[in-house]
């Protein structure tokens, strides 16, 4: 299974109208949000890019784990993140979804994480990868997304 890790940052004259933003940066706007738990399935390669909607795909569910954040106040920062790590040979791994108002916090919480969930696993997981993206709010609101997308499925698979 190929799993994207996509971004995207939006503003908007409300909080909602910057999460549409931050999809269509991201290159997920025009689907059904589907949100998994954060469990990466075996033989999964995990790749980071913008991500495409096929045109044909409008409407259409998809699965994805998301860190999301939203601010509307003037100088606060949005921050939103993904973990995850993934046994060398199976593929298998963890996702951890984390949001905060600065890089280093998020950074420092997905570390954290990653590390606590680890420990209390046998698994052999290896290195902690991170994909983590920001955004100030000057004067209107703003959202900040980390995304994993699995895939899209139509009504009538």
């Amino acid at each position: 299974m190929k799993i994207t890790i996509t971004t995207g940052t939006g503003e908007g004259p409300t909080p909602l109208a910057a999460f549409d933003k931050a999809l269509l940066d991201a290159g997920v706007a025009n689907y059904n949000l589907i949100y998994l738990s954060s469990i990466i399935p075996p033989n999964s390669v995990i790749e980071r890019r913008c991500y495409v909607t096929p045109a044909d795909e409008y409407g259409h569910r998809l699965y994805l784990v998301m860190a999301s954040h939203r601010v509307e106040e003037p100088g606060t920062s949005a921050w939103a993140g993904i973990g995850w790590t993934q046994e060398s040979v199976t593929g298998k791994g963890l996702f951890v979804e984390l949001h905060g108002g600065s890089q280093q916090e998020v950074e420092q919480a997905i570390d954290q994480t990653l590390n606590a969930m680890i420990f209390s696993r046998v698994s052999p997981y290896g290195p902690i990868q991170r994909e983590v993206v920001g955004r100030t709010c000057i004067d209107k609101p703003v959202c900040a997304l980390v995304l994993a997308v699995y895939k899209s499925e139509g009504w009538d698979d």
